[in-house]
């Protein structure tokens, strides 16, 4: 049986047990709920059936990713907790004549949460903010320089760093591999975003 046919035979029977334990549940009115798969289980079943090489490169990856993660939803909260705080709860929607998000934006958004939901998978959010790209969120920032303008010690400094940052992210989010150099240029931006915000 090759792989794909496994998964779908575990996928299938798991999601059998599950049917069969919900209904014994409910004969018995007490609740079962199974185990979900740990990540050990997922990966004595597919892990090891990709080559060597290409996770040991995952495993190196993996904290890249895991510091774009960070970043990406550390600006988003930053983004929401001071336009929130300016402009009120309703920050997004706000029909202003200054703009506090810009139209180019909510309208990316509101193709993505569409793309979504045609698509028939789980909304990622109830939050527009969350399906902004990185980029839609500098510039966000930058439209709002009168709000944010104190947060940071450059304004043309701020738009270069997560201009770079945003040229880094592309490997990362798109399972390309980052070379040496790429990972020194991560760590020194990184230190530049930080050393902005000072």
């Amino acid at each position: 049986m090759n792989p794909l046919d496994e998964m779908k035979v575990f996928a299938m029977n798991r999601s059998l047990l599950q049917a069969d334990l919900r209904q014994l549940g409910n004969r018995h009115e007490i609740e079962i709920v199974p185990e979900p798969v740990s990540a050990m289980d997922r990966d004595e079943t597919f892990y090891p059936q990709f080559p060597k090489s290409l996770r040991d490169t995952a495993h190196e990856m993996a904290q890249h990713y895991e510091i774009f993660y960070c970043l990406e939803n550390f600006i988003r909260d930053l983004v929401v907790e001071r336009l929130r705080t300016t402009y009120g709860e309703e920050w997004w929607s706000t029909d202003d004549p200054k703009t506090v998000v810009p139209q180019v934006v909510k309208d990316n958004v509101s193709k993505n949460r569409d793309r979504e939901r045609d698509a028939g998978v789980t909304p990622r959010s109830d939050d527009a903010i969350d399906y902004t790209t990185f980029g839609e969120l500098s510039t966000i920032i930058d439209s709002n320089w009168d709000t944010f303008g104190d947060m940071f010690n450059s304004r043309k400094g701020l738009i270069s760093v997560l201009s770079r940052l945003n040229l880094l992210r592309g490997p990362i989010a798109h399972c390309s591999e980052l070379s040496e150099d790429e990972v020194v240029r991560l760590r020194l931006t990184l230190a530049d975003w930080f050393r902005l915000m000072g």
